[in-house]
């Protein structure tokens, strides 16, 4: 009898660790409802994106985060709103089913239409050696988000179009997919060496955006990840060590 016991004990054990990652925490809130006035482009929830589809997970296109990292990003949005701008969101809370569903579109190297706008210089055989797609992603925490800063009041962003002929991400401003964003000197989701935050090939009104959005952020209890200047992780995130899968949904 007492091996069943053990067992019994381990099994409970195994299910209360296993049902944090499948059930959306009470900790997790939609940013909509902390803060309605920034502004969201889901880009995973449509085809606009490195995959070129909707990803895995993504029902909703709305933004999901822990209420700490909601009541954060409400502090930068105040201070920007005061000198004209707003946060705009990319991405948030990611589920591990949407990175499961990048890592085997990394493995499929035939698949590479959305090539020439988002990793035009680099060869997709390399994407995870270069640490552009990795099996593990902080967003799954829930307390990471991909944002940008655009000056108020918003200009008009046209859709994206599927087959549409596609612009580099490093492209001029000007020249690459029309973003309302202010100029940070590269497209999001850019894999590319210009999209490190502290490139010194950026310079300036692109260097001093994202100087701005990073002194915010910063300020505001965020670090930032130097490959990606859009890319920001609360300091003091709820759940470190857990990587949840519950989907994105309203």
């Amino acid at each position: 009898m007492p091996i069943f016991r053990a067992l019994a004990v381990a099994l409970i054990a195994l299910t209360a660790f296993a049902v944090p990652a499948q059930a959306e925490p009470r900790a997790f809130v939609e940013l909509s409802e902390v803060a309605p006035s920034i502004l969201q482009d889901i880009r995973y929830a449509t085809p606009h994106n490195f995959v070129g589809t909707r990803v895995d997970g993504y029902l909703d296109p709305t933004c999901i985060l822990t209420r700490q990292a909601a009541e954060g990003l409400r502090q930068v949005q105040s201070r920007l709103r005061k000198r004209g701008y707003t946060l705009k969101v990319y991405d948030c809370y990611r589920p591990q089913r949407a990175v499961d569903h990048f890592v085997r579109w990394a493995k499929d190297l035939a698949d590479e239409k959305m090539k020439a706008e988002f990793y035009p210089n680099v060869a997709k055989d390399r994407l995870f050696e270069d640490g552009y797609i990795a099996e593990k992603s902080g967003h799954s925490r829930g307390s990471t988000m991909d944002l940008t800063i655009v000056r108020l009041p918003p200009r008009f962003q046209r859709p994206y179009f599927p087959g549409e002929p596609l612009k580099p991400c490093f492209a001029p401003q000007g020249r690459r997919f029309p973003d309302n964003t202010v100029d940070m000197g590269t497209g999001y989701d850019c894999f590319d060496p210009l999209a490190h935050t502290d490139n010194p090939a950026i310079t300036g009104a692109a260097r001093r955006n994202r100087d701005l959005l990073r002194s915010e952020m910063i300020a505001a209890g965020f670090h930032n990840l130097p490959e990606e200047w859009w890319h920001y992780t609360l300091d003091n995130e709820p759940f470190p060590d857990t990587y949840f899968d519950f989907p994105v949904s309203r």
